[in-house]
């Protein structure tokens, strides 16, 4: 009989290996990336950015597969809240990660909400909070993006609250998951930006376990995290400056985490993802191997 325990799934994924982009002269190559996550010993990844990894279907199975890795999720940015005048551009991007996610064989698209300031130059783009109508796009086109993805390829989609976007708060995150249907948008539940932004991730599971879908399990240095507040950093430079940190240094501590993910008695990916971009070369593997082992001594 299988146990709430092995049912959690642990990966990692490009972000932790500093790949925030397509094709940066900053980021390990993708077959480095492969060979470290394999050798990390971790079975899953995500796609990260589109076009980072192989997109024609053949070659990235022979790729993942001779390395004994599969794929968790593919990853779209979408700013749904502008209404339906964006809905045939975020299509169109949508579409291809969601065909090459289906490809690989996984289950899921996690749906980041747009910035509302620029992450690396840190201008506003935007206000930073939504109106009333606003609000009622984001729920309408966040369902229908579910709809369309899940009848045309099979796949559920989980939205990842994020720092910088409109679903980032305790606040914000209950607003959005009150007014959208469980039946079909579910959550990514980012431990690291959800602390970022004041969240308790063990309250928010035990509160919409139902809507947890999936899970980013990543850590914040509160100190850094104050300084970030009280410079009003953007989250780029935020992580330049080392706000996330490798487990178990940080805050949430992950154990109660898992704990209250696993008595929820679901299939479950945890993806590990320590945002570090840009970051040396050299750095990403022994913290990867490192945090596989912490994670094996949390039961997971």
């Amino acid at each position: 009989m299988t146990t709430a325990k092995t049912r959690i799934r642990i990966g990692s994924a490009p972000d932790s290996w500093g790949v925030w982009f397509p094709d940066d002269p900053r980021q390990v190559p993708w077959t480095r990336f492969l060979d470290e996550v394999a050798g990390a010993g971790y079975g899953w990844i995500e796609l990260g950015p589109y076009g980072y990894l192989p997109t024609d279907p053949a070659r990235l199975a022979d790729e993942t597969a001779r390395r004994n890795l599969r794929v968790s999720a593919g990853t779209v940015f979408t700013g749904l809240h502008h209404g339906p005048a964006v809905w045939d551009t975020t299509w169109e991007h949508v579409a291809d990660v969601a065909e090459l996610t289906r490809a690989t064989g996984a289950g899921h698209l996690v749906v980041i909400p747009a910035f509302w300031r620029d992450d690396k130059t840190g201008e506003v783009l935007e206000s930073s909070t939504l109106s009333a109508a606003q609000w009622r796009d984001l729920a309408g086109q966040t369902e229908r993006l579910a709809r369309e993805v899940r009848e045309r390829y099979g796949l559920r989609i989980v939205v990842h609250p994020h720092a910088d976007t409109h679903v980032d708060s305790e606040e914000n995150v209950a607003r959005f998951l009150d007014a959208t249907d469980p039946d079909l948008v579910g959550l990514c539940l980012d431990t690291g930006h959800y602390a970022y932004c004041g969240g308790d991730s063990v309250k928010l599971i035990e509160t919409y376990g139902e809507r947890i879908g999936y899970l980013h399990l990543k850590q914040v240095d509160p100190d850094v995290l104050a300084q970030v507040h009280a410079e009003q950093l953007p989250f780029g430079p935020a992580v330049a400056r080392g706000v996330m940190c490798e487990p178990p240094a940080g805050v949430p501590a992950l154990e109660p985490v898992l704990a209250a993910a696993q008595a929820l008695d679901v299939d479950l990916f945890a993806i590990v993802e320590q945002d570090m971009y840009p970051c040396d070369p050299d750095r990403p593997l022994p913290i990867a191997t490192r945090t596989r082992a912490f994670l094996r001594s949390c039961g997971a």
